[in-house]
């Protein structure tokens, strides 16, 4: 991917607004997200965890946890191909815009009813289950909020912007997301986006710098080490709790 041609003048001449809200606070929220982490990891490993609540109720977790994940994953991917993704390259690649554009709507849509049905489902679980409600912490209800309000505003702007029509995302918001990562921010292309667009961009910037100090860690986290572990031994202490006779030089003692 190469970096498009831009004028040097181009943050300069957006105004201070624009420029603290499509320049300053995407890197701050960058920055947030991964130092946030490097010191969560060094400082708070016994932290680093989901806090699973799966002992006190499984009934509504095995329907919620299930849909919203399912439905993340596949937003997060189309973001990724959305926002990353060029234009040029899908229709070089033979994919027309209207194939392109049916396609990420039908598919972002139910990924998007998904994950907002898996979360009420969750938030429900969590405000109705006693010791699940007690095991929630402030740090949690404030993640809810925000993700929420991050998963509600892309999901109305996208179906706001299928019924009005006349808005591509991937002509303005795509070129900025990219922009950022060329170190060569463009805000202009933010400010004619819809509202709804820039209230999602807002609210995600916001989800990803409080995302190192939230549960959501357990997302970069993967059970390598499991494969490699050893066996866990359990030996028991009553010599006739066993189906065979205790082996020589394991007699009780004492």
């Amino acid at each position: 991917m190469t970096a498009p041609t831009h004028h040097p003048t181009l943050a300069a001449t957006a105004g201070t607004g624009p420029v603290l809200l499509w320049v300053v606070l995407p890197y701050l929220s960058l920055a947030v997200f991964v130092l946030g982490h490097i010191w969560r990891y060094r400082y708070d490993k016994f932290g680093w965890t989901t806090r699973s609540s799966q002992l006190y109720e499984n009934r509504l977790l095995r329907i919620g946890s299930p849909l919203f994940h399912f439905g993340i994953l596949v937003v997060l991917i189309g973001h990724i191909g959305g926002l990353l993704v060029p234009k040029s390259w899908t229709e070089a690649a033979g994919i027309s815009e209207h194939t392109y554009h049916v396609t990420a709507v039908a598919l972002g849509t139910v990924a998007g009813v998904c994950t907002l049905g898996g979360l009420a489902i969750l938030i429900y679980r969590r405000r109705t289950v006693g010791p699940v409600f007690s095991a929630t912490t402030r740090n949690d209800k404030a993640m809810y909020v925000l993700l929420t309000a991050t998963i509600v505003l892309g999901l109305a702007a996208t179906v706001a912007a299928n019924i009005l029509g006349g808005y591509d995302y991937r002509d303005t918001i795509s070129p900025w997301f990219r922009s950022i990562f060329y170190l060569q921010p463009d805000p202009a292309l933010m400010t004619g986006a819809p509202v709804l667009f820039q209230l999602h961009a807002l609210s995600a910037l916001l989800l990803f710098a409080a995302w190192p100090f939230t549960r959501l860690v357990h997302m970069l986290t993967a059970p390598l080490g499991y494969v490699t572990r050893p066996y866990i031994v359990y030996r028991s202490r009553d010599v006739g709790l066993g189906a065979r006779a205790p082996r020589r030089g394991w007699e009780r003692v004492g």
